[in-house]
Parts: structure tokens; sequence; C-alpha cells
């Protein structure tokens, strides 16, 4: 009997989750303050939003610090990186699965507050042939502040 679809992917993580394990780093305080700053807020916040919290507290830090400990961080499975077409990726420190939706007007991001389906990745795997291993679902509209500026959304085609 073959390996099952289940089984290719736990082998798959296993794999990744091992690789990550050997990438070791130095402790950081600066690596530390962004995890606890992202944890600390729900804005799903911007690097540039951290950036500028963060300056306060370390005067010399510098954006390009800000972007490497972001990318250690989710490289180690500490964040999820917000990728929504947008000129900015937003950063959340809720890795488990969940979903947003996303401003088309704005960019803000926010949680769906629905139950995510774990499930769906199977069902996926068992339409498709691909072996499955996540997967992320964005709704994307008019937040309620940009709905009280505008009288009429604007068409999304």
């Amino acid at each position: 009997m073959g390996l099952t679809n289940q089984d290719i992917r736990l082998n798959l993580i296993i794999g990744m989750i091992t690789d990550k394990e050997q990438l070791i780093y130095r402790n950081s305080k600066q690596r530390k303050s962004i995890l606890e700053l992202l944890k600390s807020t729900k804005t799903h916040p911007t690097a540039s939003w951290l950036y500028d919290r963060l300056r306060e507290k370390y005067p010399s830090l510098s954006q390009g610090t800000v972007y490497r400990n972001l990318s250690i961080l989710a490289e180690q499975g500490q964040i999820q990186v917000l990728r929504s077409g947008s000129t900015f990726d937003r950063f959340d420190a809720d890795t488990t699965l969940h979903y947003h939706v996303i401003c088309r007007e704005c960019g803000r991001v926010d949680d769906v507050e629905m139950r995510a389906e774990s499930d769906r990745e199977s069902a996926a795997a068992n339409s498709s042939g691909y072996i499955v291993l996540s997967h992320r679902l964005d709704f994307f509209g008019i937040c309620p502040e940009c709905q009280g500026k505008n009288t009429a959304p604007a068409s999304r085609d």
C-alpha cells in the first residue's frame, strides 16, 4: 500500500520543520520587540508602521533591520506575511488558521470572525491532484470608515 496524500503532506511539513530548526538566529532585543508589538495589535501593520513605533525605543533602528527581522520571524513560523496585492505587505502574529477581510479603498486588514475550515485542504488535494500544504482565504470589500467617506462604493470588475 502506497503513501496517502496526507502521509506525503505530513512528511513534507516535517521536512520543512526540520529545515527551520537548523536555522538558528541570535536572540535580538529588536526582534523580540517587533514580535511583542505585533502580538499587541490586531491592525495587521506594515513594516513602516512597526518601524515608526519602534524608533522611539530604538532611535538607531533602521528600516532594513525591521524588514530583516520580519523575514526571520516569518521564516521561523512566528508570524504571517499577508500579501494582498497592495504595495505593502502586512504582518500578523496570529499564525492559526483564520481568514481576513481587506479594504479595496485603504488597504485595511481585519480578521473575519468565522470558523476556518481545515478540511478545505483535503478537498482541494482530492480534486486537483496537488499535495496541498495549507490554504488562505481573503475577502475583499470596503471597510466601515471608507463606506462613510463614499456615498456609493466604486464598481469592482
